[in-house]
């Protein structure tokens, strides 16, 4: 756990026409992390050093490290299920880890209570979205805090919105290799009930689980 690449940022960033990121020490990371993260989040904003191996397997997925990866049995091709108890801090981790300018990273991060609100209002076309149904550069999408939602009626029809859309991000992941990253504090067992038998087997082909610790504290404060 010594080096790491990070984007460069800061001074004389903007003078490079080189896109390759500098190398740092973990610790240094851990720094430069916790700085991005009090401009994004405010001054408050901690990494935690109890969290350093999620944060590490987070830089292991997020810079391809095959050695690593292999090490902790993460498959590169697949997204990140983030899996932790509330508060611990997995959404302000998958916001910052997007800002990281580093290619082949990007993704859209949005709540699965929004995803279900819009469905409610607008219907099918949002399964289609972020299905990315038809789409030519299909979206690559974090939906966060999956399981806060629940199975909401639409024209009198009760309609499981997340595990649609996870069926077809499932089809996009085998036809496409377009990755699906979700946020939750449920377990394996939960999301089952929630989602179904099918779902949860489609899961597990689709994401490498990143947990935090079940005693891992709430740092909302």
């Amino acid at each position: 756990m010594s080096h790491y690449k990070i984007p460069n940022s800061g001074k004389g960033a903007s003078e490079s026409n080189s896109t390759e990121p500098q190398i740092l020490e973990m610790s240094q990371l851990l720094n430069y992390l916790e700085e991005k993260g009090k401009l994004a989040f405010g001054k408050h904003f901690q990494i935690c050093r109890e969290d350093e191996e999620v944060l590490f397997k987070l830089m292991v997925y997020l810079f391809k490290d095959k050695q690593n990866a292999d090490k902790y049995k993460l498959d590169l091709r697949k997204g990140l299920m983030l899996n932790g108890p509330v508060g611990c801090g997995k959404t302000s981790l998958m916001l910052l880890f997007r800002q990281l300018a580093y290619p082949g990273f990007k993704f859209q991060v949005v709540s699965a209570r929004e995803v279900c609100i819009e469905f409610m209002e607008q219907g099918h076309q949002v399964l289609k979205y972020y299905a990315s149904i038809g789409q030519k550069h299909p979206i690559v999408f974090c939906f966060d805090d999956l399981g806060t939602e629940t199975s909401m009626k639409y024209y009198g029809n009760d309609v499981n919105v997340m595990a649609e859309i996870l069926l077809s991000r499932y089809d996009l992941f085998v036809q496409k290799r377009i990755p699906t990253h979700i946020t939750t504090n449920l377990s394996a067992s939960e999301l089952e009930a929630l989602y179904g038998n099918r779902v949860r087997s489609r899961m597990r082909e689709m994401f490498n689980l990143i947990a935090f610790p079940q005693a891992a504290g709430d740092k909302r404060g």
